[in-house]
């Protein structure tokens, strides 16, 4: 297997969504290699009237026992992120400076979430989020009783006061569930933040689909979901949701070594959450496979927290379309830090972690 990459460009960082998945097809189109790309219409349309769309292109023999697959936009305003790694790695595939090892394939799968993506929005059009969506819905849905507590000073307008209520939160109950009470999901509040939804969402479909149209529980699989906006600046961290002793975990640490997180073992900046999509592949996964989040982080939990609630809250009103243009700039502004060097960092890692991914799966 031969990676020989060029210097870094962070002009492969899209404007846009629309931007982002032009030059995303435009990449696919000139690849020479066998490719079966996919297009899974979402409802909606984005600010300027545009399709959503979500794109898939398989890479590589579709007999390939063995899948790298990248997801970009589970959460929608994460996706530049995504559109940056994917379209770096299909101009790399393009120049042959990376070769898809033998017996292998990779899988792209670009804006999961098209709607948020678009609109500068973790969410979807209906208030839902990707990453707390795969549930049972035939089944009573989980609490959050943490949440529940938290409602009021979530939804509280005076962010000062806001930040007093968590600050005493945390004093009484701890930090971890503070955190877990405001992202850890909920599926009672459909106003509120990290609202897993009541029925499957657009992006949960489409993984849906793609792993029974492609045999994916019988393959060997590294999926690598890009995110951003939790952890430290710059740095992209490998988060394991897989259980510390089960196979998955093991397959990570193999593959990507000591810097490999887990939340469930309390080693992760990232806390156990409900309803992950991790967990709707890790049900399709054999024992030789692992799913692994590649957060990248900007800046701190709290101001996460800040900049998400007063989106949510700026959503739950009408009238205002002047405020939430303006929020979405801080939005973006947090997820996606316009830095060359943080969008440097981002590139790098990427290019490591995707190598890794190949080198591991293919062995």
């Amino acid at each position: 297997m031969s990676n020989r990459y060029a210097e870094l460009d962070v002009n492969v960082f899209p404007a846009s969504y629309a931007e982002a998945r032009q030059r995303w097809l435009q990449q696919v189109a000139a690849l020479d290699c066998r490719k079966q790309l996919q297009a899974f219409p979402c409802p909606g349309l984005g600010p300027d009237g545009e399709a959503l769309v979500t794109d898939s292109v398989w890479l590589g023999d579709t007999d390939a026992a063995n899948v790298v697959v990248v997801l970009g936009a589970t959460h929608g305003i994460e996706g530049f992120v995504g559109s940056a790694g994917q379209i770096d790695l299909l101009a790399s595939l393009s120049a042959g400076r990376v070769e898809i090892p033998p017996a292998s394939a990779i899988l792209l799968v670009h804006a999961l979430t098209p709607w948020g993506y678009a609109w500068l929005r973790r969410c979807d059009g209906d208030g839902v989020d990707l990453n707390r969506n795969a549930v049972d819905f035939s089944r009573p849905m989980p609490e959050n009783a943490d949440y529940n507590r938290l409602r009021e000073a979530i939804f509280q307008r005076d962010a000062e006061q806001r930040r007093q209520a968590f600050a005493d939160y945390a004093a009484q109950y701890g930090r971890q569930a503070l955190e877990q009470g405001i992202s850890g999901g909920q599926y009672a509040d459909p106003a509120g933040p990290f609202y897993g939804g009541r029925a499957p969402a657009h992006g949960r479909l489409v993984c849906e689909e793609l792993i029974r149209r492609y045999g994916l529980d019988r393959r060997r699989l590294a999926v690598i979901d890009l995110h951003s906006g939790l952890g430290p600046y710059g740095y992209g961290e490998i988060i394991c949701d897989h259980d510390p002793d089960s196979p998955g975990a093991a397959v990570a640490r193999d593959w990507y070594g000591d810097s490999v997180t887990l939340p469930l073992a309390g080693t992760s900046s990232s806390v156990p959450k409900l309803g992950l999509l991790d967990y709707l592949w890790h049900a399709a996964m054999t024992p030789q496979s692992c799913y692994v989040t590649l957060e990248f982080g900007t800046f701190s939990t709290d101001c996460l927290f800040e900049t998400l609630l007063r989106d949510h809250l700026v959503w739950a009103e009408s009238g205002n379309s002047a405020e939430r243009q303006a929020h979405s700039q801080l939005m973006l502004a947090h997820f996606c830090p316009a830095a060359s060097d943080w969008r440097e960092m981002v590139l790098c890692r990427i290019r490591q972690v995707i190598a890794q991914a190949l080198q591991g799966v293919s062995a």
